[in-house]
């Protein structure tokens, strides 16, 4: 379904986008912020003419292309990179949760000098390695805004001659395959990596969504994932200033106090999410809390079937499952209301993306219904990786095609299923085993249920005669020999149940709720 965002030029600067979509409709509100003690709304026109400002102060103080970004979802943050964008700069959205080393290696990488970001941020992480300069953009704001007589002259400016007011601020115009912003994966499997993505990459992405007709004018989206999460910078934040709806933000999806009063109190009626925070808010929320929410927009990890359930049977929205990555800008696919969705898939692929199935040992072409490695090929597939040619050639191909290391398949009416990462299977005597597939096995043999935070995961660790063997982490009590014997009893294959087992105090995950894979790999080779 196609609607939206009128096409854009993606040779474009996504600034012009921006400023061109912030113009129109300027009285109207653009963002409201529930991270501060009273919500604060701040309409359009007020959002751009402050973003300016910030911007050309940005653009005469700062040398360096790149600039750190420190901030979680809000007004201060979404600020910080509208101005950045403006200037002609790119943001990096740098993850504060994650270790120092993992952060000032990502710093070092995309030689970032100076960071905005807020004083609080500063005193909340004391071990970030701060650089000298870093620029507190809540206190420039308040400086901004005391000044209403600037900022109304400049509104007058704004509603009367827009090309005039964009000319003086020099919005920058030459975009297309120019680096927009640079974004870290998540690190799962060792240090993380820059995925540079390109203005053409962005827009195009945008427009993917927009075509999909899942969000319209009225929409009422949550921005409460984080800025250094792709979804959460470029769906939940660069996406509703282009189509024109407002953004209502909440400091973090674990800031369930917040989010649910935002959800309540403006009528949220589309909730972006992972399983690992949407399991939060049924734990959390009371009655009428969620009623205005019709759809749930899940990815980044797969949703048991039973969240799913109960998502739907405990409120009256669909529950609807994506998939995506950092490197395709994020989203590739998604299930849509109606005959768009099918039981267990991530929907179809969106407008201008390509697939192809490969196995992983031949690199063959596969057919429809075939499991293997998926690739991918479109205007959402990022340029590379920062300073990795060799990694960037591993996975992009020059044809154009991204190897992911994801295994799925295709159905017929073109539905993706996703099975895992390559690297949660293990080849054992020659057949690859499901490490997600054995962990649902002892969750269920355990009485487990899905929908809480895991319980077990599996690891693969080196083994001299079968190649590999298979390793669970259980942070539940329990014999290991009844267990064995229950997962033998359930008809779960002999080569499939783990031969060794490790009591931990909690099973490793990042701040994203993603299985933390080299600390589960560390615990699994511990004697």
């Amino acid at each position: 379904m196609d609607g939206g965002i009128p096409r854009v030029n993606q040779d474009n600067h996504i600034a012009q986008e921006l400023f061109a979509a912030l113009s129109k409709g300027s009285g109207e509100v653009a963002v409201i912020d529930y991270g501060l003690p009273s919500p604060v709304r701040v309409e359009r026109g007020v959002f751009l003419v402050l973003a300016l400002l910030l911007a050309r102060e940005l653009r005469t103080e700062i040398r360096e292309d790149r600039v750190g970004v420190v901030l979680p979802p809000g007004l201060a943050g979404i600020l910080a990179n509208l101005a950045l964008i403006l200037a002609g700069k790119i943001p990096v959205n740098l993850n504060f949760t994650l270790g120092a080393e993992a952060i000032a290696h990502s710093m070092e990488e995309a030689e970032i000098r100076t960071v905005l970001t807020a004083h609080a941020m500063t005193k909340k992480f004391p071990k970030f390695p701060w650089p000298e300069a870093w620029l507190d953009v809540g206190e420039k704001l308040k400086v901004y805004r005391k000044n209403k007589l600037a900022i109304m002259f400049r509104l007058i400016w704004l509603r009367l001659f827009p090309r005039s007011i964009g000319r003086h601020f020099q919005i920058p115009s030459e975009g297309g395959s120019r680096e927009a912003t640079l974004l870290f994966t998540s690190g799962s499997s060792g240090l993380p990596k820059g995925v540079v993505l390109t203005h053409a990459n962005l827009l195009a992405n945008c427009d993917q969504i927009s075509r999909t007709g899942l969000f319209d004018g009225d929409s009422r989206l949550l921005a409460n994932l984080p800025l250094f999460h792709s979804f959460g910078f470029t769906i939940a934040t660069i996406y509703p200033l282009l189509e024109g709806f407002q953004v209502v933000c909440a400091p973090s999806p674990l800031d369930l106090s917040s989010s649910l009063r935002a959800i309540r109190e403006e009528k949220i009626d589309i909730l972006l999410g992972t399983p690992t925070f949407l399991r939060g808010y049924l734990r959390k929320a009371k009655e009428n809390d969620l009623a205005s929410v019709r759809y749930v927009a899940a990815g980044a990890e797969k949703t048991p079937p039973s969240l799913r359930d109960k998502w739907e049977s405990a409120t009256s929205c669909k529950y609807l499952e994506g998939y995506g990555l950092t490197e395709t800008s994020p989203v590739l696919s998604f299930n849509l209301p109606g005959d768009g969705s099918r039981d267990k898939s991530v929907g179809r692929l969106l407008h201008g993306v390509e697939t192809k199935v490969i196995d992983p040992e031949s690199e063959r072409d596969l057919q429809p219904g075939e499991t293997g490695i998926l690739c991918f090929r479109g205007p959402n597939v990022f340029a590379g990786y920062l300073n990795q040619p060799e990694k960037t050639r591993e996975v992009l191909k020059e044809d154009g095609w991204f190897v992911t290391g994801d295994l799925g398949r295709i159905d017929e009416d073109g539905f993706l299923f996703i099975e895992g990462r390559l690297s949660r299977f293990s080849k054992i005597g020659g057949e690859m085993v499901p490490h997600g597939s054995v962990e649902e096995a002892v969750m269920k043999a355990l009485g487990l249920s899905a929908e809480e935070d895991p319980a077990c995961v599996v690891a693969g660790i080196e083994d001299e005669t079968k190649g590999e063997r298979l390793v669970l982490l259980l942070s539940s009590d329990c014999d290991f020999e009844v267990l064995r014997k229950k997962l033998s009893d359930a008809g779960l294959p002999n080569l499939w149940i783990p031969k060794e087992f490790r009591r931990v105090a909690g099973i490793p995950l990042l701040p994203t709720g993603k299985l933390d894979l080299t600390r589960v790999r560390k615990l699994a080779e511990e004697n």
